[in-house]
């Protein structure tokens, strides 16, 4: 029985705005600004652009590997097991770094106005109620986590829209021009910690076996989604840099705070900063309902070869193991680092699946097999996935050394893990 193809241009594309809209955007216009002041546009036009190349390369392969898994299966079916669980992996680990680094924003929103969050001891007790609380709640049962993410979804959004509708009477259109147009060094490193907030696009791709006309909705929702939220992040940038001007990179800890007290007055800054909290939570809490259940799913499919992640709780019949090990991760990274860091991590990892996937994509279109694509096709043959990949291998040229060797020195223990697992099961 196939699923009913039922969800339209508008339908998917608010999944995918609904996705990608997370915590960052709450923090980063002053860590952008610090670096890029007025020219910060650039950045996210940037982003924008990687975006919209590597969301076309998941909706052609989504449309040839039906199975579950996403970008996982992708490359597994396409390069074969071990890229398969590298990349599994990697999910994980920009999913909780991800986290971390949200959490460590929302504390320094809290400690803006609640002084007392400055203090280590309270992180790390508000660290321990948010990761260990929701993952008691998704240990007992799933419905109880979806309701509350239905719950804050609700929320998310309000604190930027209060921004974008009433944030320009405060505008002053001096502090919007730039005289020195930034390096592509610096305009590559910003991008590196801003597509953080662009990331998560192919989950709202999802529904793509429920999409009337695949081959012309799923492009032009792809387009209309980038362009909802570039247009929504460019407007909260641009009423940031206008409001606050140079002295915007000064308010690090809850930039957008700050551009509401100088709309709304103390009561502007005070819904703000609480409404961000909010919302940021929503985002992680989201995350320990779902990403547990990635790992569940990919140790079932043998993706990733330890059995204990594919357990099931006998009472509560959900992946409690999974569950325990992702808060734990999250947790400890949110403990150990802080947001620009944790995010640069997240952001890298997720680009290192993205280049998988344009690196399938084109694997795919040279494919002698004769697999079938009765779907979506992106454009243009070979250009937008070539361009994908050699865009982001020029985004990670941007990592730190520290982080390069990071990267490599993870490779080589996971690589270890996965072939010494490999050789016991055999024996």
């Amino acid at each position: 029985m196939k699923l009913k193809r039922e969800v339209g241009v508008l339908g998917l594309s608010a999944n995918i705005v609904n996705i990608i809209i997370g915590g960052g955007i709450f923090v980063l216009p002053a860590v952008i600004a610090a670096s890029l002041g007025a020219a910060s546009i650039i950045a996210y036009l940037f982003c924008g652009f990687v975006m919209v190349l590597v969301m076309a390369c998941f909706a052609e392969l989504g449309s040839v590997f039906t199975e579950d898994g996403g970008s996982y299966t992708y490359i597994q079916s396409s390069f074969g097991n071990y890229p398969g669980f590298l990349t599994a992996i990697l999910i994980v680990v920009a999913s909780f770094t991800g986290d971390a680094a949200v959490a460590n924003a929302i504390v320094d929103i809290l400690s803006t106005f609640l002084p007392i969050f400055n203090e280590l001891w309270i992180q790390s007790l508000f660290f321990i109620l948010l990761f260990f609380g929701f993952g008691y709640i998704n240990i007992i049962g799933l419905k109880k986590g979806v309701g509350i993410v239905k719950i804050i979804t609700l929320l998310k959004l309000a604190p930027l829209f209060l921004i974008i509708i009433f944030g320009f009477t405060e505008v002053s259109v001096s502090n919007l021009y730039w005289e020195n147009t930034p390096s592509t060094t610096e305009i590559g490193e910003m991008s590196l910690i801003l597509f953080f907030a662009f990331v998560g696009a192919e989950k709202g791709l999802s529904l793509s076996g429920e999409v009337k006309n695949p081959k012309k909705t799923i492009p032009k929702a792809i387009a209309l989604s980038i362009v909802t939220i570039l247009i929504i992040y460019v407007l909260i940038q641009l009423i940031s840099q206008g409001v606050l001007g140079n002295t915007l990179s000064n308010f690090d800890k809850n930039p957008l705070a700050e551009v509401a007290n100088v709309v709304f007055g103390p009561i502007g800054f005070t819904v703000i900063t609480f409404g961000a909290a909010v919302s940021m939570i929503g985002s992680i809490s989201s995350k320990i309902l779902s990403m547990p259940r990635v790992i569940f799913a990919a140790t079932i499919q043998n993706v990733i070869p330890l059995k204990s992640l594919g357990k099931i709780h006998y009472k509560y019949t959900t992946p409690h193991i999974a569950i325990i090990v992702y808060i734990c991760l999250g947790f400890g990274f949110s403990i150990a680092g802080g947001f620009k860091g944790l995010a640069i991590i997240s952001s890298a990892s997720t680009l290192l699946i993205y280049l998988g996937i344009s690196l399938a994509t084109i694997k795919l279109k040279s494919s002698k097999s004769n697999i079938k694509n009765d779907g979506f096709k992106v454009p243009g043959s070979y250009l937008i996935p070539i361009i994908s990949s050699t865009t982001i291998v020029w985004l990670l040229s941007k990592l730190s050394q520290e982080k390069i060797f990071m990267f490599i020195g993870a490779l080589v223990i996971l690589s270890l893990v996965f072939f010494m697992v490999k050789l016991f099961s055999k024996k």
